[in-house]
């Protein structure tokens, strides 16, 4: 199965910057047009962001419901390159995708994987971190990643977990029967808890997170599946699409990147 998904993500970030044309012709009026930039954005002078704040450390809310972490960080960072003014607007998971996919938001940073049918709605930048996701179950649990097939799974609504788990036996997956979706990640975990599911998958840093909040739970040793992380864009804004990539690109060049995921996930 990891194979297959390794294949596909490949395949996936290949295609991932192929532009389609503007989604924004006709709509001018709601966008701004700038002779300087020499692209567009949702608002005049803004770079919105629309995330689910609910996926810790790459973003979650502060005591006063600021979002913060890494995601929040690095579009602070491409927003001061492009002279832009950073708004984030906290939402659903699915509702953040929506969000750019209609030109509501600019881009979507959420803990978001490239896969083959968000490709044909939104655009991709390159990829700058990488997902391992993991299942936790309780401990002395007989859970394995063998018998996944066999196990009532929780999962955030959703997320690729939710996609490649609940997928056909014959893609890899264990099927819609053995899934159940949540809201978010702490409510799966919580059901997890309450015996509603055997194991949850989820990213390894927010999986982290809740095992060290909730003793009794424990992170099976093997990881389920790797994935590169990526910037979600409003499909065909080309112009703009270029610019955040090359932004991107060029916090990754010089280290700033690495350094704000360093400052949220220290080496263990």
């Amino acid at each position: 199965m990891k194979r297959f998904f390794a294949c596909l993500l490949a395949l996936m970030m290949t295609l991932s910057l192929v532009a389609c044309g503007s989604s924004n012709d006709g709509d001018s009026g709601s966008q701004n047009s700038s002779e300087e930039t020499g692209f567009t954005t949702a608002e005049d002078g803004k770079l919105i962001m629309s995330t689910n704040a609910a996926f810790p450390p790459y973003e979650m809310t502060d005591d006063n419901g600021n979002v913060i972490g890494i995601d929040a960080d690095i579009a602070a960072a491409i927003a001061e390159k492009l002279g832009l003014e950073l708004q984030i607007e906290n939402m659903g998971f699915d509702a953040a995708l929506l969000a750019v996919q209609e030109g509501k938001s600019d881009m979507v940073m959420a803990g978001v994987s490239v896969t083959k049918d968000r490709l044909a709605v939104m655009d991709f930048t390159d990829s700058y971190a990488t997902g391992v996701q993991v299942v936790i179950v309780k401990e002395g649990s007989d859970v394995t990643l063998d018998n996944l097939d066999e196990k009532m799974i929780g999962t955030q609504r959703a997320t690729t977990g939710y996609i490649y788990a609940s997928d056909t036996p014959e893609n890899g997956g264990y099927g819609e029967d053995h899934v159940i979706a949540y809201d978010d990640g702490a409510i799966a975990i919580q059901a997890l808890l309450n015996g509603q599911v055997d194991c949850v998958i989820i990213d390894n840093s927010p999986a982290q997170e809740y095992v060290h909040a909730n003793p009794g739970l424990t992170i099976l040793e093997t990881p389920w599946v790797e994935e590169d992380y990526a910037i979600g864009l409003n499909k065909g804004n080309t112009a703009f699409n270029e610019a955040v990539n090359t932004a991107l690109n060029e916090l990754i060049a010089n280290g700033t990147v690495q350094s704000i995921i360093d400052s949220y996930i220290t080496a263990e």
